[in-house]
Parts: structure tokens; C-alpha cells; sequence
């Protein structure tokens, strides 16, 4: 299958009402850019060509024209089992990821077995300055480096993450309020003594007191953290 046709493909799958809502979700994406192909349609896709020549091929060919082209190209590489092999695909990825739900939605599986790389790996995308790799390093952090994984160095990095840009403030308060519904008592002192910038600080209040994971009186302690 050639990327002209693999892109027939995902034009075939279009669904036009789903690309409109979809399109106003996404600022930074021109709509002329979506076609509007489903994501779980997408990743059956992925499925159906991990680890043939055509996903080969399709993952050299960078940049992509649409949106879902990337889309597709992310879960390709989530299918990679190969760390250092996933890693290299996903570095040469990276510099064209251009809006929040492409970038939220790579996960690849063999982090899961390589935590303290991916870790190493995390310090060397917040350190790059560009947005969506700080901001795939802090959903990393997210989605692997609570809980049990927790560790206060993790918090640490989080919290050093100095930036203007919406999409980045928003992955580090997206972390906190994670990491207050995971690790509430590590989490909370970073609140009380206003590690955060005051726009994170208070939403990061917002976002876990909207959570169901928090109890009752930790949400209405947090409350009392807001600052004006």
C-alpha cells in the first residue's frame, strides 16, 4: 500500500460531522488539515500494519499532510516493542507533533518495562524547550511515575517547568492534579507553599476538586489553597 493509497484509505473512513466537532477542539490545527477518521478506526489501522513494509515506509516519510496521518503514525509507534528502536521513531516524530491530541494520545507499551530509560529520556524532552516535548515528557510522568512509581524527583521535574505556553501549563497542571488524586501527601506541599505559579496553582485546585478520586475533605482543604 503506498501513502497515496493509505491516505485513500483514511478519506474512505472519513466522518465529516466528527471532523467539524473535532476541528474546534484543536486551535492550532487548520481544518483543512483533518479529515476526520475516528480514533478507534485509526488504531485498528495500526494494527492491521504494524510491522509490515508499508508501516516501515510510512514512518519514514515525515513530515505528513493531515492530522490523522500523524494520528496513525503515533500508533504505530505505540505498537514498536523494541525500546531503543520505539525511541528513535518517536524522536524523529516529536518535532512535528503540532497540537495536544496527537501528542496526549502516544503511549508506547514497552515503557512500561523500561522505566528507569524512560525517566532519563523525560529530563531530555523537558530540557528541549519545544512544547510538545515538554509536554509529552510531563504526560509520561503522568501515566507512568505515580502511584507505586512515584518518586519526589519526578514532582521535582514537573514543578521546574517554566513555561508561557498554554498546552504546557496545562500538561503541568494535568499532573498535579493527577499526582494529588495518586499521591495526595507527596503532592500536597507543592500546593502549600505556592511551588506553582499562582494561574497553575489555582488550576490545578480546579481540576482536583473536579475529580472523583479525591475525597470530600481533600477538596474542601484544597479550596482553601486558592490564591488571588
Amino acid at each position: 500500500m503506498s501513502t497515496a493509497e493509505l491516505r485513500d484509505r483514511l478519506f474512505s473512513m472519513r466522518d465529516e460531522a466528527y471532523r467539524d466537532f473535532h476541528s474546534r477542539l484543536m486551535p492550532t490545527v487548520d481544518k483543512s488539515l483533518v479529515i476526520g477518521v475516528r480514533t478507534p478506526l485509526l488504531r485498528k489501522l495500526a494494527k492491521e500494519l504494524r510491522g509490515t513494509a508499508e508501516a516501515d515506509a510510512f514512518l519514514r516519510e515525515l513530515p505528513h499532510t493531515y492530522y490523522e496521518e500523524n494520528n496513525l503514525h503515533a500508533f504505530l509507534i505505540e505498537c514498536i516493542s523494541d525500546y531503543d528502536e520505539c525511541i528513535a521513531k518517536l524522536n524523529a516524530f516529536l518535532p512535528y507533533v503540532d497540537n495536544w491530541a496527537t501528542c496526549d494520545m502516544l503511549t508506547p507499551k514497552c515503557f512500561k518495562k523500561n522505566l528507569p530509560s524512560v525517566s532519563e529520556q523525560c529530563r531530555a524532552w523537558l530540557s528541549d524547550g519545544r512544547t510538545y516535548h515538554i509536554r509529552f515528557a510531563l504526560n509520561m510522568l503522568m501515566k507512568f511515575f505515580l502511584g507505586d512509581d512515584f518518586e519526589p524527583e519526578y514532582a521535582e521535574l514537573a514543578a521546574s517547568v517554566s513555561s508561557d505556553e498554554y498546552y504546557v501549563k496545562m500538561a503541568v497542571t494535568w499532573y498535579f492534579a493527577t499526582a494529588l488524586a495518586k499521591n495526595y501527601a507527596e503532592i500536597l506541599p507543592y500546593l502549600e507553599r505556592h511551588r506553582l505559579d499562582p494561574w497553575t496553582h489555582n488550576k490545578t485546585i480546579q481540576k482536583a476538586t473536579e475529580s472523583y478520586r479525591i475525597s470530600k475533605e481533600q477538596k474542601a482543604y484544597l479550596r482553601t489553597l486558592k490564591v488571588q
